[in-house]
């Protein structure tokens, strides 16, 4: 859309101004006039102006008109006595909300396009990711990554909201980190449990096993060794124990007839005096032998029932006398084995509950690298198919570079060259550029931006500050 008009009376610092849709640089000292047609321009397409008179001093109204080759027709009045007008056609019909019709026919900076080399690199970078066009949504982003990343601001350039998602600040990235540091530190402990438990642990086998019946073997076993011991031991002292029973009664033999003896030197030595006991005492020797073999006789059955009941004691462990001991010790052994495996089963469990948590965070970890690598690669992806508006404009860790360079490495002309770029984002909008104060520039650079605009086929309008008095337009 090219302008074929543009009309002025009484605006700003103009009397009347005309001119039809050629590119023209306005030649002229301050005062002239040159920037109140560009604000008089930003005015009829924005309703605004930064300054605080817009009616020419000693005017009640002033006037912009601008037609386009397409049947566009703005007409804005600024009035100091009464309510401003405004009439905004197409095709000779008033458009439906005028402001925000206008509003999408341009861009911002296409009222002050060497503004943007002055703009905050940040803003810069936004500003040129917002031009390349991809169609995105919220659904979008919840196909890519699963979900809506809730610390990202979606109020920016899909390229800028990937950035920030796979950025190193972003809450995956940082996620990952606590994952898998936290991961590093339960393979560690698994690895100090895993120290203490022996190779080729058998956890199941282990918690099942139970010492309790070797316990009862080790000490059926003992209790069995005691019987050999005392059967071997009964049947070594048997002889030994009867020798014994045969002194006793040699000795209790002995000792009955020293007693026998003595008794009957007393009864014969007592006699001589006492006659008359001598009945009593003669029969009481008559009785003597009969006592004595009475007495000899129970010392004989004393000795008989010992070695009887010795011999039935001896009888009883017979059945351990050929047996030999046996030894607990591989029992033990066992017994001690089980203990001692049963000891490590906790410690197992444990080892396996922080290997499981392990696989768990390393699943969740690989899925936030996943989502990561994503937001990483989809740059790559999106300008494959996107519009690219700038020549040689690629994308490096959310970054735009023109040819390689991010915009503060720019030459002067590149930026200006960038600048027309940047400012021409409507393709199907108003194609003017407005460029206030070029004598800022170098002659060689402002007669490339010249160039720049007449190649993109735009109209623009230039204002230079010169030496001369009164207001010249310059057709270029």
């Amino acid at each position: 859309m090219n302008i074929t008009k543009i009309k002025i009376k009484n605006l700003f610092g103009i009397s009347e101004y005309e001119a039809d849709g050629s590119s023209v640089e306005l030649a002229g000292k301050n005062g002239a006039g040159k920037t109140s047609v560009i604000d008089a321009i930003r005015y009829a397409l924005t309703n605004k102006s930064d300054r605080k008179y817009i009616v020419r001093r000693g005017e009640t109204e002033g006037e912009i008109l601008i037609e386009t080759d397409n049947g566009l027709r703005i007409n804005r009045k600024a009035r100091t006595t009464q309510a401003d007008y405004k009439s905004v056609k197409k095709d000779g019909r008033e458009v439906g909300s005028p402001e925000s019709f206008l509003r999408d026919i341009f861009t911002t900076l296409q009222l002050n396009p060497v503004e943007f080399i002055g703009l905050p690199e940040k803003q810069q970078n936004a500003i040129i990711l917002d031009m390349i066009e991809y169609p995105w949504d919220m659904q979008k982003i919840k196909e890519w990554f699963g979900e809506i990343p809730s610390w990202v601001d979606y109020d920016q350039n899909i390229l800028a909201v990937l950035n920030d998602i796979q950025s190193e600040n972003g809450e995956y990235f940082q996620k990952r980190q606590d994952i898998n540091r936290e991961v590093r530190n339960k393979r560690a402990f698994i690895e100090e449990i895993a120290r203490t438990i022996p190779s080729g642990y058998e956890a199941e086998k282990w918690e099942k096993a139970s010492a309790g019946p070797v316990y009862q073997k080790i000490e059926r076993i003992r209790r069995e060794n005691e019987e050999i011991q005392k059967a071997k031991s009964l049947l070594e002292s048997r002889d030994n124990k009867v020798r014994k029973f045969e002194a006793d009664r040699e000795i209790a033999k002995t000792s009955l007839l020293r007693e026998i003896g003595h008794r009957r030197t007393q009864i014969e030595n007592e006699i001589s005096r006492m006659e008359d006991q001598i009945r009593n005492l003669k029969l009481e020797k008559a009785s003597l032998s009969e006592k004595m073999q009475d007495k000899l006789a129970v010392i004989e059955k004393e000795y008989e029932v010992s070695v009887t009941k010795y011999d039935a004691e001896v009888e009883a462990y017979a059945e351990y006398r050929d047996k030999e001991l046996q030894s607990t010790k591989e029992l033990e052994e066992e017994a001690a084995m089980i203990e001692s495996m049963k000891a490590h089963i906790n410690e197992f469990r444990r080892m396996q509950i922080l290997q499981m948590d392990v696989e768990s965070l390393k699943e969740e970890s690989d899925l936030l690298t996943e989502r990561i690598e994503k937001a990483r690669t989809l740059p790559g992806e999106i300008l494959e198919t996107a519009k690219i508006p700038i020549a040689g404009l690629t994308i490096k860790d959310g970054i735009p570079l023109i040819n390689g360079l991010p915009v503060s490495n720019l030459s002067d002309g590149e930026k200006l060259d960038l600048c027309i770029d940047v400012a021409i984002q409507k393709p199907n909008g108003l194609q003017i550029i407005l460029i206030d104060g070029v004598e800022k520039l170098s002659t060689p650079v402002r007669e490339a931006l010249y160039k720049k605009c007449k190649d993109k086929g735009l109209q623009f309008i230039a204002t230079r500050t010169t030496d001369d008095e009164d207001l010249t337009v310059i057709t270029l």
